[in-house]
């Protein structure tokens, strides 16, 4: 079945990033959220994000009006029910995408395939909570969708081979590289990615170094592009907390235990960049370190 049609479940910075992504490539896309205010502020992003590709020569006027006519929006989740391909890129709980799924059940076209934008929860797991589990798959986008070329691709136990041949073929349509991973707890990229962020939570935690000194220390001597605290800003420290938890109790290994520290910055609702504070303050110009 060529997919041609695609609803996302969340227009949060996943869901819209990857709306943003199925409409410039020619798929229709129909957006779900629970919240109007939800959907408008998916729908500005994606049209400031496009004009932003415009204004650096990446796409056509052209090309971005017509994405933007691609993509509709509806607060009615059975309304995704007869799409081709629908993505659940709600929040980083199980609980939360298994009722998505339950609610989707009743109403779906037989040959709809499911697939989850998940970071780190079992496809395999949650594939056996619907009534298709040999078309469910973990499709695992990067953020910022728009901007990062890797999507991780990952089957559950049950993942028939046509399904995994039509995603990544869609991911191909996308101009997106894919990885295949295996169905373990946070697959490939957050498997080593969000420990590192763990650890530099602790070398902070543990007075090893400062906010900026460990930051600036991966940066200038490690060469990498943001500092591990900045970038699980970005993230969101919730979302780091969940895959450290995912990790620890999939893997049962003490070196994945969360940090103390990111745990309380959570408790705290100091979340990172979307709360306005996490290891900086963004309540001004510039951000700045909250240790």
């Amino acid at each position: 079945m060529a997919i041609q049609t695609v609803g996302i479940v969340g227009a949060g910075q996943m869901g819209n990033g990857i709306a943003h992504v199925f409409a410039l490539a020619g798929f229709d896309v129909l957006l779900n959220d629970i919240s109007q205010d939800g959907l408008d502020k998916a729908l500005v992003t994606i049209r400031k994000n496009l004009e932003r590709q415009v204004s650096r020569e990446k796409i056509s006027a052209k090309e971005c009006e017509a994405a933007l006519a691609r993509i509709s929006t509806t607060l009615t989740l059975s309304d995704l029910a007869q799409q081709d391909l629908i993505i659940e890129a709600a929040t980083e709980k199980e609980d939360v995408k298994n009722e998505i799924f339950e609610k989707l059940k009743p109403h779906l076209n037989p040959k709809t395939i499911l697939a989850s934008n998940t970071s780190s929860i079992s496809i395999t797991r949650l594939a056996s909570r619907t009534d298709r589990p040999g078309q469910f798959m973990g499709v695992h986008f990067m953020n910022p969708v728009p901007v990062m070329q890797l999507v991780e691709l990952i089957r559950g136990i049950a993942t028939d081979e046509a399904t995994y041949q039509e995603l990544k073929h869609v991911v191909e349509k996308l101009g997106k590289t894919h990885a295949s991973a295996e169905d373990f707890p946070a697959f490939i990229v957050n498997r080593i990615l969000i420990p590192m962020i763990n650890e530099a939570v602790y070398t902070l935690y543990e007075g090893v170094g400062s906010v900026t000194s460990i930051d600036e220390s991966m940066k200038l001597g490690a060469a990498h592009p943001m500092g591990p605290l900045e970038l699980a800003d970005f993230i969101g420290l919730d979302t780091c907390l969940a895959i450290m938890n995912v990790l620890h109790d999939g893997l049962a290994d003490t070196k994945y235990r969360p940090c103390p520290l990111l745990t309380k910055y959570v408790e705290a609702g100091w979340l990172g960049r979307k709360t306005g504070r996490g290891f900086y303050d963004y309540s001004g110009d510039t951000p700045v370190p909250t240790r």
